[in-house]
């Protein structure tokens, strides 16, 4: 339905017939000229046919009025937009750019890839379904560092996610920096709901602070913590010094103590079913908040009547 944004506007239509009644009208002045009576009937009888053509560019110039006061009123229709989805939720994920994620353990549709490949991926695709939330990405190695900041632009954390590159954090794992970052800036959230979902392929041997004691931290933050143990060797049964393990043993300790959940991913495939998981844990289904949205109308009756108008004025040349 077409409505008016401002329909006060329509008081102006009756103003040029007001201003014709109002206004005096002009006097022609001049010196007469006597004629003979059958060349002054001759005139007289041209002077009828040109009425008719003055009517017309009266309507016109009306019309175009009338066309132009309804631009001014600005018609418009409310366009449909489904709500904006929010969840009230700070999701901050940690991903391991350690050294050991360039192993190429992990298949693809078929084809053998990198780890990071697999995580890349499918991590994406799981930002991407976050709509709603606030979401951070956080990547680690020797060190840790925000790749992106909260945000609801999720289809650039999912970006961020895909360009991301081994070693550029060092190529060691420090797992208890990451999630200290990330409670670092959970802390002062006012999200009704904070998570972190870390992942890690490898054993923390960087820093100087046990992860255990990071995720009573963030226990008594209220920060609940998924954690993704990825690879298929793990610590508990490896031989020592055995390279590209998981401490899974560690990874499940920290979720435990936060009151997350603990996952352990060996394919690709498993790796997905995890996300899926994680979607039910984190469910982002809200009513959102609703935007009026205007398709606006008013260009149609102001180009009309301005099409007019130049058409007055080229009959009046002619």
């Amino acid at each position: 339905m077409i409505e008016l944004a401002d329909p006060l506007f329509l008081l102006l239509l009756p103003l040029p017939l007001l201003a014709a009644r109002v206004l005096p009208g002009g006097k022609a002045r001049g010196a007469a000229l006597a004629v003979p009576d059958r060349i002054g009937k001759g005139l007289l009888s041209g002077a009828g046919e040109a009425t008719p053509v003055l009517l017309q560019k009266q309507l016109v110039l009306l019309l175009a009025w009338a066309l132009l006061v309804c631009a001014l009123a600005g018609p418009r229709q409310l366009a449909p937009v489904s709500a904006l989805k929010a969840s009230g939720r700070d999701l901050a994920i940690a991903i391991d750019l350690s050294g050991s994620m360039v192993r190429d353990d992990f298949y693809l549709d078929g084809e053998q890839i990198t780890r990071l490949q697999a995580v890349q991926s499918v991590g994406a695709d799981f930002v991407r379904r976050r709509a709603g939330d606030r979401v951070a990405l956080i990547v680690f190695g020797s060190e840790a560092y925000y790749a992106a900041p909260f945000s609801f632009d999720t289809e650039a954390i999912a970006r961020r996610i895909e360009e991301a590159t081994i070693g550029i954090s060092g190529r060691a794992t420090n797992i208890s920096d990451a999630l200290g970052l990330a409670l670092k800036r959970l802390e002062n959230s006012a999200a009704a709901s904070r998570v972190v979902i870390l992942l890690s392929d490898g054993i923390n041997n960087a820093g100087s602070t046990n992860p255990r004691g990071v995720a009573r931290l963030a226990a008594d933050l209220g920060v609940r913590v998924h954690t993704i143990a990825l690879g298929p060797r793990d610590l508990s049964d490896s031989a020592p010094g055995e390279p590209g393990v998981v401490d899974a043993a560690t990874l499940r300790a920290i979720s435990e103590l936060s009151g997350g959940t603990s996952f352990r991913v060996r394919t690709t495939d498993e790796l997905q079913e995890v996300t899926e998981a994680l979607d039910r844990l984190e469910a982002t289904d809200s009513d959102g908040l609703a935007a009026e949205v205007f398709r606006e109308f008013w260009l149609y009756p102001a180009a009309l009547g301005g099409l007019l108008l130049l058409w007055v004025a080229w009959r009046g040349q002619g």
